[in-house]
């Protein structure tokens, strides 16, 4: 299959609103494609690479060449295989030599394919077909009940490889997939909810645990045997030694365990996320970076204990046998509650653990099973909202299905004080290209070009007039941004017209937020 098919499914997705539709669309690209090419497509069609990261950001995306003026001739099996080479570069020279790859490789894209190409390196690909919907389209594709398709994905972990089993194998192949300790399993995920109230409304009698700012682990262990991987299954044993300990330590033989690692200060509060994710992102010489920060093991689920596979049991049970196994202090805190009506303790226990510097809580449906992978599965998140009014001072053109539309903003605070700068400016804090609709889209582009003072050829700079209303989920330093700190999760709420830049939050109130742990 060529890569302007892909493209045009990525359009295709893009431009409808209901999921049946994109799931068809999908479907037909699937049915399509030869069993070779399932892995890369299906993981394109997600908005990533198959190899993750191949050291490609946007400066090297910089005065590429242009598109070419003939029909589409890059296949998919083509551009996986120059994705991996350029990711195999390394060393003296590999940043020219990967420039040159790149740049013969779009040398090839027509104008169709290079928008896909960018905004996939990039991570900016926003189509719509994300887990969830691309399962559903594997479905329609092959025949195969969407109930057998998601448990295959939970025991398997990768969406890319029941996709390319289903189409392969079918049936039989998925039954193949069984529950292997050493093997990661794709994690359970929580919706955000409202409020307590709301997720009381719909977890039933639940349990509400403190929602970590950790980095998400799960533990497999056989005998001495241990591995622990990330969120997204990456292999990160060899840099959590505590986490190892912590898992052999457990009077069990075999176990498969979902928990958080933590840095925390020594008086039990969290230290900011960019801490504990520096720490387990630390590859040299984790024994002075386990004496410079230590992590804390804290668990919260089973999935399976000692030849027993747990995933099925509702959660009261697997609660149960984590607690049965696990010492206290390693276990979450949590407080159950019977009903929304019963909802006091639920709020007592969450001003307790914003208390404690963590940033909210997670209901649990005491009855769900583990349903790895799916958010809605019976977990709702429940965070206090920070929000701050900002300056927008510049914007870069958007890819994909964002194209023609100015989409990611610079988002600047006001210097009063002249802690960067000229007391008055603007002290850039990061960019968003979150939280917006179509018509905002279109709105920003006109207002944004109504106030350009210069542009290059992926950025609009404008006067700092226009004010905008941030959510985030916390603040972390930064030595990428002059201010010192950056926003976390920064998603744009809405354009505050009744506002003037010099009303705009400031630098010094968000190094604030920073320093009281936000």
């Amino acid at each position: 299959m060529l890569l302007a098919d892909i493209a045009a499914t990525g359009r295709d997705v893009a431009a409808v609103s209901g999921r049946k539709a994109k799931v068809e669309r999908l479907a037909t690209c699937l049915r399509q494609l030869s069993l070779d090419e399932v892995v890369p497509a299906v993981a394109w069609l997600c908005g990533e690479l198959r190899q993750r990261q191949i050291g490609v950001g946007w400066a090297s995306l910089r005065d590429l060449p242009s598109e070419a003026a003939s029909a589409p001739t890059l296949t998919v099996l083509e551009v996986d295989a120059a994705f991996a080479s350029i990711g195999a570069l390394a060393g003296p020279g590999s940043v020219a030599a990967r420039r040159n790859a790149l740049a013969a490789l779009f040398a090839r894209a027509t104008s169709e394919e290079q928008p896909f190409l960018r905004a996939l390196l990039v991570g900016e690909l926003r189509q719509g077909a994300l887990a969830g919907v691309m399962i559903d389209a594997v479905a329609s594709a092959t025949g195969l009940p969407l109930a057998d398709l998601r448990r295959a994905l939970l025991l398997r972990g990768d969406l890319r490889v029941v996709a390319e089993t289903a189409l392969r194998d079918g049936a039989a192949g998925l039954a193949e997939f069984r529950l292997e300790v050493g093997r990661p399993l794709a994690p359970m995920l929580a919706q955000p909810a409202e409020d307590l109230a709301d997720a009381l409304g719909r977890s039933g009698p639940a349990a509400v645990e403190e929602k970590l700012d950790g980095a998400r682990v799960q533990v497999h262990r056989s005998g001495s045997d241990v591995l622990v991987v990330t969120r997204s299954l990456d292999d990160i044993t060899a840099r959590v030694p505590e986490v190892v300990e912590a898992a052999l330590a457990l009077p069990v033989r075999s176990a498969v365990l979902d928990g958080e690692a933590i840095a925390l200060r020594p008086d039990g509060r969290p230290q900011p996320f960019q801490v504990t994710a520096s720490r387990v992102g630390s590859r040299t010489d984790v024994p002075k970076a386990r004496g410079e920060i230590p992590l804390s093991a804290v668990l919260f689920d089973a999935l399976h204990l000692d030849g027993a596979d747990l995933l099925d049991r509702p959660a009261s049970e697997r609660f149960a046998a984590l607690s049965a196994v696990a010492p206290a202090e390693s276990v979450v805190r949590r407080v159950e509650v019977s009903s929304q009506a019963d909802a006091s303790p639920a709020g007592e226990f969450l001003a307790r653990t914003l208390r404690r510097g963590h940033e909210g809580v997670v209901v649990k449906s005491l009855a769900s099973p583990y349903a790895a992978g799916r958010r809605g599965g019976g977990w709702w998140k429940v965070k206090p909202r920070h929000t701050l009014d900002l300056v927008v001072l510049a914007a870069e053109w958007g890819h994909g299905r964002r194209r023609g539309w100015l989409s990611n903003l610079h988002l600047g605070a006001r210097d009063a004080s002249g802690v960067v700068g000229e007391a008055g400016g603007f002290v850039m804090l990061g960019k968003t290209f979150k939280g917006m609709t179509d018509a905002m889209l279109t709105w920003q582009t006109e207002h944004l070009l109504g106030l350009a003072v210069s542009k290059d050829s992926y950025t609009v700079y404008v006067r700092p007039e226009l004010v905008v209303e941030i959510a985030f989920d916390g603040v972390q330093r930064s030595t990428r941004y002059p201010g010192g700190v950056t926003l976390r999760f920064a998603r744009v709420k809405g354009y505050r017209e009744d506002k003037r830049a010099e009303e705009a939050d400031t630098l010094e109130a968000v190094q604030a937020l920073y320093e009281v742990g936000v």
